[in-house]
């Protein structure tokens, strides 16, 4: 997958701004449509009362009749600009949605990775809630616009009837709204801790569906809601910390408001006792306050609605400037590559040599599984070796051009992914095998037991969290490893879930299938399998992260600290 086009923004307020330059084409003509409603809207009581004044009072039919007549145009214009302006900004939303969420699943999903530190309910919300609160702020800024386009024009309408009248929605509104804008940054502040529990619960929910027979096994099942329960809990109180903090602006917005606009309604009631008012006009006023009511709460939310936008976007920034697992790099290896490591030191790797040269398959002894672990990552590129030289192909690992490095290189990991789909969809996702490669490496890796054993055979249905066995997931998921035919293949623990007898046919089954007489391949098998390393041309012991001795494995027998990491 491809990197997204441009560099990823730096901070939420360039991320907003970005969204607002993209599609401006497509938000002006919204605000401007928006606009224009709102401003057909407050002409509404103002028609109205020039027909009560020019057809109903003087009960001149004509007047009235042109008036009805105006008053239902004006009412189609602000119901067609509604609708064409809503849908824009709708579209705008929608597109900045979807962009976004591509921009989170490449980065998430890119082949040198990227270093999250999410759980995946984690990073589900942050695709899905925190996009969605991201671009409300684009729409609830049209209505801004559009409520002060409105505002301004109701202003204007009453500054002409009466100066008090004018000034007093001036002056009041802007009063109203900044007064209800100091709840909007506690709002802001709850918003954010909402979303980060609210993800912080997802994410432990997912794992820990993913996670149920592992638990049974255990009888950690309480531990483990519990937590849940506990995460949940957390959620649902900060949940309602912002509600009850949108109720607080929500009340104070009607509060005030609606003492602004009796204020108002007032001034004018005594104007139109004193003559100063026709009765149309007086109408027309009362008309407008009831109608600038909604503006005005426009304008009080919008900041707290563009704090919570700015939270959700600093968690999606966070994640598309996630920094890749495997640095990038143009170093391309040689045509017949060969694996080697020179006093390598990287977390719990203290010197660690190790020489695989095109043709061996080399077993790798680990005493310890966080070494296993760090000597993965060094051979993925994912960790750059703090001292010493790690290369393949004369290059160094950490260098490698990504696109060299895949066509060359394949590390597979002890952790099993299966996906959702077909047995032969796991064994060769790009469903580039030929029929006769699919057969062998199934053969190879013992998966064709798994393959035999049901009606369906390689249509056979596979589920993530499905009735397959630990074994029968750990031989497609070697069988996918061997089916993609890597001039040097990296097997981490490749048969720790198999029984014996399964463990000797897949060790002669790679050995088969990639050392053939004549083969170039290099195989590097992390493992502890007296029957795996019984197949190595040569194994190497490393104790302590150090390199302690080579050899057969028959040679190695005779030493105590080979003979208790592998016969145990």
């Amino acid at each position: 997958m491809a990197e997204p086009a441009g560099a990823p923004p730096l901070s939420a307020g360039a991320l907003l701004r970005r969204m607002l330059r993209r599609h401006r084409g497509r938000l002006l003509g919204s605000y401007a449509l928006l606009s224009l409603w709102h401003v057909c809207e407050a002409l509404v009581p103002v028609a109205i009362g020039i027909i009560i004044d020019t057809g109903i009072a003087t009960g001149d039919l004509t007047a009235f009749a042109w008036g009805a007549l105006g008053l239902c145009v004006l009412m189609g214009v602000l119901s067609f600009a509604y609708r064409y302006g809503a849908r824009l900004g709708f579209t705008a939303v929608q597109r900045e949605q979807h962009a976004l969420r591509l921009e989170i699943t490449g980065r998430v999903l890119h082949p040198r990775g990227a270093r999250t530190g999410l759980l995946p309910g984690e990073l589900l919300s942050v695709a899905t809630s925190d996009t969605d609160a991201v671009t409300y702020v684009v729409r609830q800024l049209g209505y801004a616009v559009s409520a002060v386009v409105a505002i301004v024009g109701a202003a204007a309408y009453l500054l002409w009837l009466d100066v008090w009248l004018g000034l007093l929605v001036l002056v009041g509104v802007p009063a109203v709204v900044g007064l209800t804008q100091v709840v909007s940054p506690v709002i802001a502040r709850r918003s954010s801790t909402e979303q980060a529990a609210v993800a912080r619960a997802a994410g432990m929910a997912t794992d820990l569906v993913q996670g149920v027979r592992p638990l049974a096994g255990v009888g950690a099942q309480r531990t483990a809601v519990d937590r849940y329960r506990d995460a949940s809990g957390r959620a649902a109180r900060a949940a309602v910390r912002t509600v009850r903090g949108w109720g607080v602006l929500a009340g104070t917005t009607t509060g005030l408001s609606g003492l602004l606009l009796s204020a108002v309604a007032l001034v004018a009631g005594l104007r139109a006792l004193d003559g100063g008012l026709t009765l149309g006009q007086f109408v027309a006023v009362v008309g407008l306050t009831q109608f600038l009511a909604e503006p005005v709460g426009m304008l009080a939310e919008v900041g707290a609605h563009a704090a919570a936008s700015h939270a959700s976007a600093g968690r999606v920034g966070a994640v598309l400037r996630t920094p890749h697992l495997v640095p990038g790099g143009d170093a391309q290896p040689t045509p017949r590559p060969t694996v080697r490591f020179d006093r390598v030191v990287s977390g719990p790797l203290a010197g660690l040599d190790l020489h695989a040269a095109p043709g061996e398959l080399v077993a790798v002894v680990v005493d310890d599984p966080a070494a296993s672990d760090a000597l993965v990552a060094v051979l993925n590129g994912e960790a750059v070796p703090e001292s010493g030289a790690a290369h393949l192909g004369g290059a160094p690992l950490h260098t490698l051009a990504h696109d060299r490095r895949r066509e060359t290189l394949l590390v597979a990991h002890h952790h099993v992914d299966l996906f959702e789909g077909t047995v032969r969809f796991n064994v060769d996702p790009a469903a580039g095998a030929a029929e006769d490669r699919l057969t062998a490496a199934l053969d190879a890796s013992a998966a064709d037991e798994v393959v035999g054993s049901h009606p369906d055979g390689l249509d056979r249905r596979v589920r993530v969290s499905g009735a397959l066995s630990g074994g029968q997931r750990q031989r497609l998921a070697l069988a996918r490893a061997l089916t993609a035919e890597r001039p040097v293949l990296v097997l981490q623990d490749p048969t720790s879930a198999v029984d014996a007898v399964t463990e000797q046919a897949i060790a002669a089954g790679i050995r088969s299938l990639r050392h053939s007489p004549g083969s170039a391949s290099t195989t590097v098998v992390i493992t502890s399998s007296p029957a795996l390393l019984q197949q190595a041309d040569r194994v190497v012991l490393v104790v302590d992260g150090r390199t302690v001795a080579t050899g057969t494995h028959a040679d190695l027998l005779a030493r105590e600290d080979y003979g208790r990491a592998v016969l145990r």
